[in-house]
């Protein structure tokens, strides 16, 4: 059973890793092939796409994760099935809202940005929300069965059909390459579908029952989930935007690829999340309540070790990793960079905070924690990016992540002191 797991856990980690350098080397293909200015309207276009797409969708994944492992706990077939179908019924309608709205946007895509050649990209990329729309879902079937490794493997997949797409299309432009993204995209929702399907086929068939009691409280944990995913994705991109209203398409460029160190961060520590997400979350639910901290101890004592010994290098090679990974084109990023290695480090040993809202049912934490992200980051990037272009927003990341880790801190050890897990599955926890 050790032996089992281990390798499970060892291929979940292999296959994310591979499709975090797959997905940086989609980005280092596109800094190379694309000028500076090109590179720029690219960050825009993707990071507009990400933005609609999460306004108008409702995070249904998490909720799948909770609720599902608390159905096929107690054996509750109909309500499992009852969950699947209103979640693909979600996903589906915010796609659609999502692609509408860009595409009746993009007109106007030159004139708020006060740059030329969007206005094609923002159309083709409306499609990009629709065709993502439910790959997490076939993505939480094969969770459910604990298999994070064959899940990692389809994320692996996802991102090797996006860098063939840059890779091929990038040479002809912005237009073929934003098409490409959105075909591969394709490709690949409907490969983790096909594999979702087939896991949720292997639990027993039965009707579905409405979810009767349960019903308030999925809505509830759907809602919050919502909310913090927002608030959480939104952040990012509008700090790209909110640049490239204050500066040159340069300097959205330089920052694009600054941000690079803090999506490795993010990935190193990604395997070790999704275990922790469905681990952690099965052990809640079985009142195995210790088991939970014992692993956060673990893995934030793991990630200091790790930071320690990767940070003092990285900083002093700044200079080197962007002249070979992003060319001599983009050494106007280099300090950048160096800012956001510091906090992309600061988040590695907190990224546990990503699963253990979910875990103990209350996804509202990551509204508190993650808006007062927002709150520091979006209005910093504006003010310093006006002043300092790239440099400034990077800047405005790093005091984001101080702000986000000590809230976190604080909240932690109040939970830590809470005598019993909340009764209800989801239980609103005020800031």
């Amino acid at each position: 059973m050790r032996s089992r797991l281990f390798w499970r856990r060892s291929a979940a980690a292999a296959g994310t890793y591979s499709s975090a350098v797959l997905g940086f080397l989609g980005t280092v293909v596109a800094a190379h092939v694309f000028s500076t200015h090109t590179f720029g309207l690219f960050a825009i276009v993707i990071a507009a796409a990400g933005l609609f797409q999460i306004l108008l969708d409702l995070t249904m994944e998490e909720a799948l994760i909770k609720f599902g492992f608390r159905y096929v706990t107690r054996e509750d077939w109909g309500r499992l099935r009852r969950l699947f179908t209103s979640a693909i019924a979600v996903k589906l309608t915010g796609g659609v809202l999502a692609a509408g709205v860009l595409a009746a946007l993009a007109p106007a895509a030159d004139a708020f940005f006060n740059k030329e050649g969007l206005t094609t990209p923002f159309l083709i990329v409306a499609l990009l929300p629709l065709v993502q729309s439910t790959e997490n879902v076939g993505g939480v079937a094969i969770n459910l069965h604990g298999r994070y490794d064959i899940r990692s493997l389809f994320l692996c997949l996802s991102m090797a059909l996006r860098l063939t797409a840059i890779a091929v299309a990038a040479p002809h432009g912005l237009t073929a390459t934003v098409a490409a993204i959105v075909a591969a995209q394709l490709f690949a929702t409907a490969a983790v579908d096909t594999a979702g399907w087939i896991a949720y086929r292997r639990f027993p068939q039965h009707a579905a029952v409405p979810l009767g009691e349960d019903r308030r409280a999925v809505i509830s944990f759907v809602g919050q989930s919502t909310a913090a995913t927002a608030v959480v994705s939104l952040t990012m991109p509008l700090a790209i935007l909110v640049l490239g209203r204050v500066a040159s398409t340069a300097q959205v460029a330089w920052f694009r690829a600054a941000l690079s160190p803090q999506q490795a961060f993010a990935v190193l520590s990604s395997p070790a999340r999704m275990i922790l997400l469905t681990e952690q979350t099965r052990a809640w639910e079985r009142g195995t309540r210790s088991a939970v901290f014992a692993g956060i101890r673990r893995y934030m004592t793991l990630g200091a070790v790790l930071v320690a010994v990767l940070l003092p290098p990285l900083l002093v090679f700044t200079p080197t990793i962007v002249r070979i990974l992003f060319s001599e084109k983009n050494l106007g990023a280099v300090d950048a960079t160096r800012l956001v290695i510091v906090a992309g480090a600061l988040r590695l040993v907190y990224g546990w905070t990503k699963s253990l809202p979910v875990s103990i049912g209350r996804p509202s934490l990551r509204i508190w924690t993650h808006g007062l992200e927002m709150l520091v980051l979006v209005p910093l990037a504006g003010i310093l990016g006006a002043k300092w272009g790239a440099t400034g927003a990077a800047g405005a990341v790093l005091a984001s992540s101080v702000a986000f880790c000590v809230y976190w801190t604080f909240l932690y050890l109040r939970i830590r002191r809470e005598p019993e897990p909340a009764a209800q599955p989801v239980e609103p926890v005020a800031a």
